[in-house]
């Protein structure tokens, strides 16, 4: 069993183009915190910033993903493909949703605790283990290219002014995605917090801020609420999105 909880807020933007899913609950505003049991997907949607209708290329996205009926013997690549084609289809039906756009970053929890994850773009996946962050999702971007050939460091990668250039996305009408899908040799263990986030926060809060704000003493979804104030007082000129989520003793439920 896994609680999980979820923030959306459109700071300080007049809307908000991400979104997140947990299992069936689909959010585009607030906050929310559930139980859920294995198999179920959750995932971070940000609509590319540019393109028309961002708010709706990820709410569509989620509600998408929100009807597949994953399990371990789920085609996760076909089903992304569906996705992406339907994103298309409805982009390119009407010139208010032309090119509409939306990363996607997912985990899934399978019948047999099992951890997927699915990376489009570059909203990213950590899990904080002993105290320590790690970025278990690779960056579709630019400056990931960049970083990886020695180019710039890891600092200078958070900041470059290039960091927003991506590689196609769902729904883009002249490329195709290219899926990063998983199956991780390291289950989630009791103790770790799996974080899924918009760029609203990565490209606001370092890792060490982060870990500071997860070894807080407090409620999991209190602490989201922290690190989205955080990003906030940091400069965030974007939409924040996060997902928590940790595994639990089935008698641990109330």
């Amino acid at each position: 069993m896994y609680y999980c909880c979820a923030i959306t807020d459109q700071g300080v933007r007049d809307h908000n183009e991400d979104a997140c899913l947990i299992h069936k609950t689909l959010l585009s505003d607030g906050m929310t915190e559930c139980y859920v049991d294995e198999p179920f997907l959750a995932a971070v949607a940000d609509g590319v910033s540019g393109e028309h209708s961002g708010e709706v290329a990820s709410t569509t996205c989620l509600g998408l993903l929100r009807s597949v009926p994953f399990s371990s013997r789920t085609d996760m690549e076909q089903r992304l493909t569906e996705i992406h084609r339907t994103l298309c289809t409805q982009g390119s039906m009407q010139s208010e949703t032309r090119n509409m756009q939306t990363t996607l970053c997912a985990i899934g929890v399978d019948e047999n605790d099992v951890l997927h994850t699915i990376n489009v773009g570059d909203s990213r996946l950590y899990r904080y283990r002993g105290g320590l962050l790690t970025q278990l999702s690779r960056d579709q971007s630019l400056v990931q290219i960049l970083f990886e050939e020695g180019t710039i460091t890891k600092e200078q990668r958070e900041t470059h002014k290039h960091r927003n250039i991506i590689f196609p996305v769902l729904g883009n009408l002249t490329s195709m995605p290219v899926f990063d899908i998983r199956v991780q040799e390291d289950r989630i263990a009791f103790g770790d917090v799996m974080l899924l986030c918009s760029d609203g926060l990565s490209d606001y809060a370092s890792s060490s801020e982060i870990e500071e704000i997860l070894a807080l003493p407090k409620p999991l979804v209190r602490r989201l609420r922290l690190l989205t104030e955080l990003a906030l007082e940091n400069g965030s000129s974007d939409n924040i999105t996060i997902v928590a989520m940790t595994r639990i003793p089935d008698t641990a439920k109330r």
